[in-house]
């Protein structure tokens, strides 16, 4: 039998004489890690259980309710969702009896003083804020809370609930965490350890029913995981694409395999016998098109048909507006259900019943029914590997396989669960295998600062308390696990560029910017000094040219030529050749007895004022072309001596350009900067390239170093600035006075949802007061709920009324979004008007067939828009300021829009008559 619903037959009992020992109370032997989480419980511990789903846990939450009850304390039950509860608030009554449990929402209270309360983690928190505002405190005589589902923590919207809960929950109640298998169930038991008190982690990776994992492809259905479970079975064949596929006239499209059809898995599956099923599909239109396609397919006995049939005319006779259509209501009596957020809460419910009965064989179900709905199936079936998100589509991640994956199996029933999942286009046996064999992913700090979070805090504490609390959050505990060791590599860092400046020597920075600077300013000189050379140069080509047909042979002149590179040659001029151009080849003798042929243009000094040599007696040699040269004999080594000591006297290696003045001036600077460089304290590097990375690295480093300063400062502190950032907004829309809470502070901080600021100004701007209770709904809905469908459409008009109060709160609306995107803050401020008539109509009375057949919403969606806005009609009585006509039409407008399907099921709500007005999940001191 299951550890979670076998127990001992006691509807009513006194608990207070109930022996307190496990087997007596649950009539079987626990497990080991329901013993050890049990004994942490007498030891005064709280306690975090993180176990597979389906092994146990709940049983653990029901010792402590045994335990409190007896020692005659009370119990708070949290949930992750509303249904959830609900579900919680049957088994225990059947349990515990009626008068020893009770239920809190939002709008309804059930039993309050019961000892056993349940309720959703949300008004656990609203409640702990609450706690300093009541005469009576609703904490009083609590023993422990119970937080099923913990692992909820890792949810997006949800998160910073279940952590400000922990926060605050006072140290004197034991909180027992019941989680799915995560990955860091010991540093979620450290952080509740270090914020609220001594914690014990439980761990048990065992499940009482194993898992066999399957593979179905349009072939048949096969063993997925070798037998070690550790990876692919070498019988299950990984899909490949036929060899030398085609396509006519185009480019070749690769095949892609083929799915199989749900009636045929379904069909392997009953061979088998491993039905009922719980068959997860992503998507609701993909649930109610399973279940036609099951629309030939009866799956149960005739006595099955008989149960199923009975009990669908009761529940048609007592809820006849949430019976489903034709299709779904024939497809429950052959065995076949729908399940998913798009249909009626209460059909959601018979469905539960049906199939924890046995009396369901296959329900379609989106992957909320895994959240933790006591659904448990012989076995699951997981239609696709991947699913598509607001941020694209992505594959499933190993926590989403195993909360699906762990409904299989029930204690008890079967002596194994099994898992199957499915080919698709997209994913196959390898996929399946992976996700099979992966392990649980780690819990997320989802943590964030918001208004009312800010103004809870002021009320009651300083700012320094205010700011402890915050940095109490688990995301700040385990940014701080990573902060060890991130300091410690920027400490690494921080030597390494100190080691780096060392080997610079004791020079500081400074100066090697100034060498830079240096070097700079030289190369840019340099280049000028060329320009000017250039110039000089071309100007006195032109002039030498022409005076050189004037010059007589045994004048000394200057050579710049290929012949000799890098270097200016002296020389005699021999002997004047014809050419055939309009200058004459020079044929020339220089310093080092050579002889060259020349055209006159690569002379560049001619030194008419010198004494001509005596040429006349040298034997030149025959030479034709331009550049040709022969060396010299010891003939003309007498003239070449003669050359080179004439040019020693008189510069003769010195073009005759440079010695013009700009040139002389820019060369002598040049000089001057070339030995400054030479002498500055950074010229010791030598190799320059080398100076240059080292620099270039040290300001890498430097640039790191400061990012990951950066970085790890708003880790550190990134939640204490978003509060700050808030009360900044808080002041400009005089909700504080410096830290003191203003009545609107006291409105908003009473308020709880996606903007309480939004919500807040709205129900103080007076816009709202005087309109009609249906249109207060209507223009409440339109702030407070967002959907996201592109074939919205609603075929009720939107009164006028609550159309010009809506368009009198866009001034605060567009002043608040404008502020809040200067502090660089995104907190939604809903603003929909679709839906307004639809939400006007259902409060003036329209029927529910009317209502659902006049707009695109499904059913589960109409209720769920209907209940937020039923959450905030119920918070508007109790804000601090607002006006009584205001309260008085909220009131009204609640109890005409929390009628059924949208309010819970009369056997609910039987025990809540007048208890309605006394919720101290919103109730606040008011005028």
């Amino acid at each position: 039998m299951s550890s979670e619903v076998q127990h001992v037959d006691r509807t009513a009992f006194d608990e207070a004489k109930l022996d307190l020992d496990p087997l007596q109370i649950f009539g079987f032997h626990l497990d080991t890690f329901q013993v050890d989480a049990i004994d942490a419980l007498n030891h005064g511990e709280s306690v975090v259980v993180s176990a597979p789903t389906g092994s146990g846990k709940t049983l653990i939450g029901e010792y402590a309710i045994h335990r409190a009850i007896g020692h005659g304390q009370k119990v708070f039950y949290t949930t992750p969702l509303k249904a959830l509860s609900n579900q919680k608030l049957r088994d225990f009554r059947a349990r515990f009896g009626e008068d020893n449990v009770g239920l809190m929402t939002g709008d309804l209270s059930v039993n309050r003083d019961a000892s056993i309360l349940v309720m959703t983690t949300e008004i656990f928190r609203n409640m702990l804020y609450a706690e300093l505002d009541q005469r009576d405190d609703p904490l009083e005589d609590v023993e422990a809370v119970v937080l099923d589902e913990c692992h909820y923590m890792n949810d997006t919207h949800r998160g910073t609930v279940w952590e400000e809960s922990i926060i605050h929950c006072p140290k004197s109640v034991q909180i027992v965490a019941l989680s799915a298998t995560v990955a860091n169930a010991g540093q979620l038991t450290d952080w509740i350890n270090h914020v609220h008190g001594t914690t014990k982690l439980v761990v048990s990776c065992h499940r009482p029913v194993p898992l066999s994992y399957s593979f179905c492809s349009a072939k048949g259905l096969h063993p997925l995981l070798n037998d070690k479970g550790s990876g692919l079975h070498p019988n299950c064949k990984v899909w490949r694409s036929p060899k030398g596929y085609k396509r006519k006239g185009g480019i070749a499209k690769r095949p892609q395999p083929q799915a199989p059809k749900i009636s045929f898995v379904v069909s392997q599956m009953a061979e088998r016998k491993m039905l009922p099923a719980i068959y997860f599909i992503f998507s609701r239109r993909g649930c109610d098109k399973a279940v036609v396609d099951l629309a030939n397919e009866c799956l149960v006995t005739s006595e099955e048909h008989r149960l199923i049939r009975s009990r669908l005319i009761s529940f048609c006779k007592d809820n006849p507006e949430a019976v489903r259509d034709e299709v779904h209501s024939e497809a429950l009596l052959r065995g076949v259900a729908s399940h998913h957020a798009g249909v009626l809460p209460a059909w959601k419910e018979l469905i539960e019943e049906l199939f924890q009965q046995g009396l369901l064989k296959v329900v379609f179900a989106t992957e909320t029914l895994a959240a933790g709905i006591n659904m448990p199936a012989r076995s699951t079936v997981i239609s696709s590997l991947s699913k598509r998100t607001n941020d694209g589509h992505r594959q499933l991640m190993g926590s989403e396989f195993l909360q699906m994956s762990g409904r299989a199996g029930r204690r008890g029933l079967d002596s194994k669960g099994y898992v199957v999942t499915v080919q698709t286009r997209f994913e196959g046996a390898r996929e399946a295998a992976q996700l099979a064999t992966s392990s649980a992913d780690p819990l997320i700090s989802q943590f964030s600062p918001s208004y009312g979070m800010v103004l809870n805090l002021l009320q009651h504490f300083d700012l320094k308390k205010a700011r402890e609390l915050v940095e109490r959050s688990f995301g700040r505990y385990l940014a701080n696990l990573d902060f060890a060791e991130d300091e410690n590599d920027l400490e690494q860092l921080k030597e390494k560029l100190e080691h780096l400046k060392v080997e610079s020597g004791d020079l500081a920075w400074e100066v090697f910017e100034d060498y830079e600077k240096l070097r700079g300013r030289l190369r840019e000189e340099r280049r000028l000094l060329r320009i000017l050379q250039k110039q000089a140069e071309e100007t006195l080509a032109n002039e030498l040219t022409l005076a050189l047909q004037f010059a007589s042979t045994g004048t000394l002149v200057s050579l710049k030529a290929a012949q000799f590179p890098g270097r200016v040659t002296p020389a005699v001029i021999v002997d004047k050749i014809e050419g055939s151009g309009q200058f004459p080849l020079l044929l020339c003798l220089t310093d080092e007895n050579i002889w060259l042929l020349l055209p006159c243009k690569a002379v560049v000094s001619l030194y008419a004022e010198l004494s001509c040599l005596q040429v006349e007696g040298l034997k030149a040699p025959d030479l034709h072309r331009v550049g040709e040269l022969r060396h010299g004999n010891a003939n003309s080594e007498v003239m070449a001596q003669a050359i080179s000591n004439m040019a020693k006297r008189h510069e003769m290696r010195v073009p005759q350009y440079d010695l013009a003045s700009e040139v002389l001036s820019q060369a002598s600077l040049v000089k001057g900067l070339q030995k400054e460089l030479e002498q500055h304290p950074a010229h010791a590097w030598g190799d320059r390239k080398r100076l240059k990375k080292h620099r270039r690295y040290i300001e890498q480093l430097d640039c790191e170093i400061r990012q990951r300063e950066q970085q790890l400062h708003m880790r550190a502190n990134s939640h204490w600035e978003t509060f700050i950032s808030l009360i900044e907004i808080l002041k400009h829309f005089g909700c504080l006075d410096g830290l003191d809470l203003t009545e609107i502070g006291r409105t908003v901080a009473s308020l709880h949802g996606d903007n309480e600021l939004w919500i807040g100004l709205a129900l103080m701007s007076g816009h709202l007061d005087e309109l009609p209770p249906p249109a207060l709904a209507a223009v409440l809905e339109a702030i407070s709920t967002e959907v996201k469908r592109p074939d919205l459409w609603s075929g009720y008009p939107v009164p006028l009324t609550a159309k010009n109060a809506l368009n009198d709160l866009g001034g605060i609306r567009n002043e608040l979004l404008r502020i809040q995107e200067r502090f660089q803050l995104l907190f939604p401020a809903w603003w929909n008007s679709e839906l307004m008539g639809l939400v006007d109509a259902w409060a003036r009375g329209t029927s529910w067939n009317d209502l659902i057949s006049n707009t695109s919403l499904d059913e589960g969606d109409v209720v769920r828009l209907m209940r937020r806005t039923v959450d905030l009609l119920s918070q508007v009585p109790y804000c601090y300021a607002v006006s009584e006509q205001l309260r008085k039409n909220a009131r009204i407008a609640l109890k005409a829009i929390n009628r059924f399907p949208v309010c819970e099921a009369d056997d609910l709500l039987k025990e809540a008559r007048g208890e309605q007005d006394d919720n101290p999940a919103t109730e606040r001191m008011v005028n």
